[in-house]
């Protein structure tokens, strides 16, 4: 069991903000927890589960993980879902509707903001969902308010009858500090109070909720004028004074050590009155807040004159060094002009795991390209758009491979009108929302050939396991989606649901040609295990015979880690056609074995280690 769970009261431990969260939650009281994995959120769940007396699970997209915390604070328990910023985007259907009907058990959500794009497809500012549903926002800037935080946001919740949002960034999630932890405090479920008219959000129940809704933001605003969340801090230098909130706190604090600064741990509603006095004892103010101006245009709009994005960026973080520069010039102080930047390094762009199953797929749709439009998705496979394949036209959301490329068989022009189409996908993205689409697309008769790309995992979060995993997050057997029926009953022919290893390149290469080349909806499914899973065993590795290597160089386009270029030369062949060569060597440590690349090689000189068979 986790070492955290034994702890005993009032010990430290150090511990990352995802992991005080989920130590919070189980302290708390909660008796579910939910979440559907995405960085850098996935740790908190995946830290919820070590801990005994209370249920954790992860669902199959956000929505769904925040109605079953919906339902179980419903019945009067305290309910716990954690969510990336852009699964809020899934989820805002529920979120929208529940502040109106409140809550009966506290209901806390945490959404991870990624600042700075480390792994999210756009960067969103979540502080949003609060002023959109009139929700409060506790915003910790470090593992210990995390831990803090969390549990007074179930307090908080139950006190005003209202979901809670817990605003955390990757900074948050992932940095670890010390952090002083406690013990369980049982909360049973207080049991379902029949009421109609706050449980059942139809058009005449909602109208009359939303008066409620109101006075409940006037009775959180005045908790905010006076809470011990949020704390003015005194400084020697009052030329500047910083209103601040969440890790941006701790830039500032290390930028400018003498400045007043207003922290916000409860950051919506405003206090704005008290913000008010604290402009009224410094020269200037400077609003720091990652990413959007939320706090700086409600100031304004009060009448408080403040700075922010007039000096400051509107993207990423606000580290020291974009700070300090900034803040200087407003106060009319030299700024040094920036150093010199570090030597530029080798690029090392991100690329998929030595043997992963889904090398070959894009491996085949890199040579079907100019025949093909292809709408990617959201998961490790999106790297299929990277060299040396560049085989993905599109990417924008979760789900969205489906109903693109739909779109795009449907009105595709001219120019593209002798291309297939086809979508990629993975299983967990495909259970998380790419089923609807293949729906619409059976009803509406699109011609489209779906890859759905099953690696029993979730793959790109840390390999998580899922409805198609047949294990649920303790790692003990659930029930398992047979994809090939899934896909049948919502309404692809049996004929045109094709399995396919993905390893046996000439059958998934003729497959897809196939498939690509018939007038209706098909779907290739590939089914081998993600290598970094416990299911996933290694084959014996492969080696480069180095004297039967000819240099052809077709193994690299394989785009396996694990093939590395020893030399390379430019042939001038009799034509006068110049052809660049390599040879290669194979790092057999890391090699699995798939046995995938010797397929691509002409002259047979990748065998598997050991192997004394002559090369001819």
């Amino acid at each position: 069991m986790h070492a955290v769970v034994k702890a005993a009261a009032e010990t430290r431990h150090l511990l990352s903000g995802n992991e005080a969260v989920a130590r919070a939650v189980w302290e708390a009281g909660v008796k579910l927890a939910t979440a559907y994995p995405g960085t850098p959120s996935t740790e908190i769940l995946e830290n919820i589960a070590f801990y005994p007396d209370l249920r954790a699970q992860w669902s199959v997209n956000e929505k769904v993980s925040l109605e079953v915390a919906i339902g179980a604070s419903v019945v009067g328990a305290r309910a716990f879902c954690a969510m990336k910023h852009v699964g809020m985007n899934v989820a805002s259907d529920a979120l929208m509707s529940q502040t109106l009907a409140g809550v009966g058990g506290g209901l806390v959500i945490a959404i991870a903001d990624d600042v700075g794009l480390s792994s999210s497809q756009n960067e969103q500012d979540s502080r949003f969902w609060g002023r959109f549903g009139h929700l409060p926002i506790l915003e910790p800037a470090d593992s210990q308010e995390a831990y803090e935080m969390t549990k007074r946001a179930f307090e908080i919740s139950e006190e005003f009858c209202t979901p809670v949002i817990l605003r955390m960034t990757t900074r948050i999630c992932h940095v670890k500090t010390l952090v002083t932890v406690g013990e369980r405090v049982e909360r049973p479920a207080t049991g379902f109070v029949s009421d109609p008219g706050q449980w059942v959000l139809v058009p005449t129940t909602a109208k009359k909720r939303l008066p409620w809704q109101l006075d409940r933001e006037g009775r959180m605003t005045a908790f905010s004028e006076m809470t011990d969340l949020n704390v003015e801090e005194d400084g020697s230098d009052d030329r500047v004074g910083f209103i601040t909130s969440g890790p941006a706190y701790m830039h500032v604090r290390e930028s400018f050590p003498d400045a007043p600064v207003f922290k916000l741990g409860f950051s919506h509603p405003l206090p704005k009155e008290r913000l008010r006095a604290f402009a009224a004892k410094v020269g200037k103010v400077v609003v720091v807040e990652e990413t959007e101006p939320l706090m700086e245009m409600e100031l304004l709009a009060a009448g408080i004159h403040v700075h922010g994005k007039d000096i400051l960026p509107r993207l990423h973080e606000l580290t020291p060094n974009v700070l300090v520069p900034a803040v200087k010039g407003l106060l009319g102080e030299k700024v040094e002009a920036e150093p010199p930047q570090a030597a530029a390094v080798f690029p090392r762009p991100p690329t998929m795991c030595v043997g992963c199953p889904h090398l070959p797929v894009y491996y085949c749709l890199s040579r079907l390209h100019r025949q093909t439009l292809i709408s990617g998705d959201i998961g490790c496979y999106t790297l299929g758009a990277g060299h040396p394949w560049n085989a993905l036209d599109t990417t924008t959301c979760m789900g969205a491979s489906i109903t693109m490329a739909q779109g795009m068989a449907l009105a595709k022009g001219e120019a593209d009108e002798k291309k297939s189409v086809v979508a990629v996908i993975g299983d967990s993205t495909f259970l998380h929302m790419g089923v609807n689409g293949l729906l619409d697309l059976t009803y509406n008769k699109g011609n489209v050939t779906l890859m759905l790309l099953d690696n029993s995992a979730t793959g790109m979060t840390g390999g998580q396991d899922h409805a198609g995993s047949g294990r649920d997050i303790h790692g003990d057997e659930a029930p398992r989606v047979d994809f090939a029926k899934l896909c049948e009953a919502v309404g692809i022919k049996k004929e045109r649901i094709r399995v396919v290893n993905a390893y046996e390149l000439p059958t998934l290469y003729k497959t897809i040609k196939e498939e690509t080349a018939i007038d209706e909806p098909s779907v290739i499914l590939t089914g081998q295990p993600c290598v970094l899973i416990d299911s996933f065993h290694k084959s014996p590795p492969l080696k480069v015979i180095d004297e039967a290597c000819t240099g052809c160089a077709n193994c690299l386009n394989v785009g396996c880690p694990a093939i590395h270029v020893t030399r390379r030369e430019t042939e001038v062949r009799k034509n006068g056609k110049e052809v660049e060569k390599a040879w290669v060597t194979i790092e057999t440590a890391a090699c699995t074995g798939c046995d995938f690349c010797p397929q691509t090689c002409g002259p047979n000189a990748i065998v598997p280690v050991g192997d004394v068979a002559t090369v001819m």
